[in-house]
């Protein structure tokens, strides 16, 4: 039987179908086409959907149920994890490596993926995103080696993940926790992971209704942000410093969204 999608408009502004009317087979699947402008990206997010397609399918858009989700006061990292953690000379920083992180995100090889989702289009678009204080990464590194990092899309005080990667063992690791540390100080409860797996349920992630999720996430994008750079306000902050954030349970390393 074919599948329907609506299709959506030329107007960057003009507002998504219902997240609810998704599709359930394939889980989530909303709509098809438009483009990644930095308008119609906003509103995306902003309304709980968020692009994915491989390279010459056209452009699709999704809102799965459940919705996977990090309290910024809930990751969690294990015991031998910290322990090691508190003996790292590795620094953490925010804004300063965009390009890089995700670069590193679109060419780590994923368990089940032949390619990436992240293409040149996907590249150049979360760029646009960033120049415009939306669109943020967290870089970890070994001296002035990147050894892992994170990117995704914040609005008003909700942080939609996108992905992250690990060039060292660990450091996507240690940029999810520094995420989570930094915007809890800011008041920030949540973060968008997007899909559910194995990995980001160990590191402490919830499964979410949608609905749930929709209210929620809504009510935090719609509140009054500030867009620009993270750098700054971020600084430069010592890895072992995550070794005693007080939640803390056994984990393993894992994605922010569809990917490692």
């Amino acid at each position: 039987m074919p599948i329907y999608l609506p299709e959506l408009s030329d107007d960057p502004v003009a507002p998504f179908p219902d997240p609810r009317t998704a599709l359930r087979d394939p889980d989530g699947l909303l709509a098809m086409g438009g483009d990644l402008s930095p308008a119609r990206l906003l509103t995306a997010y902003s309304s709980g959907i968020f692009p994915w397609y491989s390279e010459g399918q056209p452009l699709l858009w999704w809102s799965p149920d459940p919705r996977t989700v990090f309290r910024t006061n809930g990751v969690h990292l294990s015991r031998r994890f910290r322990r090691d953690l508190r003996r790292s000379d590795w620094t953490v920083t925010a804004d300063t490596a965009f390009r890089q992180v995700i670069d590193n995100c679109a060419q780590t090889p994923r368990a089940g993926q032949p390619g990436t989702w992240i293409t040149r289009a996907m590249c150049e678009a979360y760029d646009g995103l960033h120049e415009l204080g939306y669109a943020h990464s967290i870089e970890v590194w070994d001296g002035v080696i990147l050894v892992g990092g994170l990117y995704g899309v914040a609005i008003g005080r909700m942080f939609f993940g996108e992905s992250m990667f690990s060039a060292a063992p660990g450091g996507s690791k240690i940029a999810l926790a520094a995420l989570a540390h930094h915007l809890d100080l800011r008041g920030w409860p949540l973060i968008d992971a997007q899909v559910e797996n194995a990995h980001l349920m160990s590191l402490g992630a919830m499964s979410w209704p949608r609905d749930r999720f929709l209210d929620i996430a809504g009510a935090l994008a719609g509140e009054a942000g500030e867009p620009g750079t993270w750098s700054e306000r971020f600084g430069r902050l010592p890895a072992s410093c995550l070794a005693d954030e007080p939640v803390v349970t056994t984990g393993a390393a894992g994605p922010i969204g569809r990917g490692t």
